[in-house]
This record gives structure tokens, sequence and C-alpha cells, in this order.
């Protein structure tokens, strides 16, 4: 088949490139607005994807510098510091002397408002809607800013009040601290029995990772059988529910499994008339 050139289609796609890089600086103009009654500003959906980025540097305990911020969210270093600069300005991060970044309470709260928000959001999604992951993720990022306190907890009620996102990770600080640690998916032993256990936030920007774990029926609850892990050929195999599955050392990494059977109430199951209702809107 011979390819046809499409000038139009370029000039499209700079438009449209154009209109989000002016889309963003508008949100980002905006992220200084105050709702009636809340003395701190409501970060703009930008803003919100940085606030959550430090959460998750400062909990993984990597260094917390604009560089690295900025290559975890995939954008320059300079736009990166200019909306870090806002941040502190809004009195949500906090600059130290060696310019190291860190989440100020106020910041904390929202970061931890904007997380628990998201993964409510990917249960309705997921649960009632019939998404997948990766899809619920990426939907969830576009509607965690705009729903209301009354609206979060209603999603809370209807989903079960869930301790931790569909993925396995805990919803709050609170839940954290009560749950297990797990172990590295690439530290498990060969031949031994496991849980899945939870799916790291960094495991879950890769969307190509969640559709191919979801696929192969590797969520948390899970029970598998670790067959081998070798370094020389960079990969894990491992014996799950819908059989063999093999991935690369990097990715296993950012899979916990506990040992063995696991107790069945650290992970949430939402009540038994939301599966009901994903069934009749999946028809």
């Amino acid at each position: 088949m011979r390819l046809v050139k499409r000038p139009w289609l370029a000039d499209s796609r700079r438009l449209e490139r154009e209109a989000g890089s002016l889309r963003r600086d508008y949100h980002g103009a905006v992220s200084h607005r105050r709702d009636a009654g809340n003395p701190h500003p409501h970060p703009s959906e930008s803003a919100q994807g940085y606030l959550l980025a430090l959460r998750w540097m400062s909990s993984a305990g990597q260094p917390t510098m604009t560089a690295p911020l900025a290559r975890r969210l995939g954008v320059s270093t300079q736009a990166a510091s200019e909306m870090v600069g806002r941040l502190a300005h809004d009195g949500l991060v906090q600059v130290a002397g060696d310019r190291s970044l860190a989440l100020t309470s106020t910041g904390l709260a929202a970061a931890d408002t904007i997380f628990r928000r998201h993964a409510l959001l990917e249960w309705l999604l997921t649960r009632v809607l019939g998404l997948g992951w990766a899809e619920s993720d990426e939907e969830a990022a576009r509607l965690q800013g705009a729903i209301s306190p009354r609206v979060e907890a209603g999603i809370a009620r209807l989903v079960g009040d869930p301790p931790t996102c569909p993925h396995g990770n805990p919803i709050d600080a609170a839940s954290a601290r009560r749950r297990p640690a797990g172990i590295a998916l690439s530290d498990a032993e060969p031949g031994s029995q496991v849980t899945i256990y939870r799916i790291t936030e960094e495991a879950e920007e890769d969307a190509e990772l969640l559709v191919y774990l979801e696929q192969q029926g590797l969520v948390p609850g899970t029970p598998a059988r670790i067959v081998d892990v070798s370094a020389a050929r960079d990969s894990v195999t491992v014996d799950g529910p819908r059989g063999r599955s093999t991935m690369g050392l990097r990715p296993a990494a950012l899979i916990r499994v506990l040992a063995g059977e696991a107790d069945p109430a650290l992970f949430h199951r939402v009540p038994e008339g939301v599966d009901a209702l994903e069934r009749l809107v999946s028809r």
C-alpha cells in the first residue's frame, strides 16, 4: 500500500500541541484560585501531578530535587522549576537551602486527598463501569480534581470504603501503617508460593505493564508460584491463574508479594450489589 502524505495532518497535530500548551498555561494560572471557605489554593490538574510525584518520591526514599522530579513527570527542568515556584508560593512545597523539595503539611494533605480521590475513582471505573486498569488510571487522573467532598464520600460508600486502590496501594497514611510491606517479586525464591500483594505506584505509570498483569490475572490477592528468577536472562517466570507469565526483573521489582497464602482480609472486595451492577453495565 502506498502511503499518502497529508501535510494538513502535521499542521493539525501541531495546533493540538499548541492548544494543549495554552490550556496547561491557563490551568497553571488558575491554580492560585481559592475556593469559598477554603484558605488554601485549589491545585490545577498539572499541579496535582507534581504533588503526587513528590508524595511518592518522598515515601520511596528517592531524592526530591527538581531535576529528578522533572524526569519523573517527563517535563523540562525549567518547567518543573516554574511549577515548584508556584507551589512554594501557595505554601504547598518547601524548598530547602540545598534545593531539595518537601511537601508542607498543607501540601501533603492535598496530595493525600488527590490520591484518595484517584483511588476511589479507579474502584468506581473498574468495578462499576468495567474499565481496565490502564483506562481507569487515565480517566481517574482527569476526574480527580473535579469531584467534591460530598461526591467523594458517596463513591467511598458505594465501593465499600476501600483501604487501598485496586492495585493494592494504601489509600492513605493510616492504611499504610496497618499493612505489611511485602517483598519485591524479583526477590522471591524460585519454587516458592506467593500471593500478589500490590502493584506499586511506579508500576502504575506503565500502562503496558498494567494491561499485561490484568490479562494474566496477576492482581492483588491472587496466589502464584515462582518458577524461575534469572539475572542472566533478566527475567522472572511465574505460574498464575491464567498460565505461565514472564517479565523482566525491573517490572518484577515494582510488584510486591507476600509469602505463602496471604490473609484474604488484606484485599478489598466491593459490596456484592456493586459487582452485580458491573455485570449489568457490561452487558
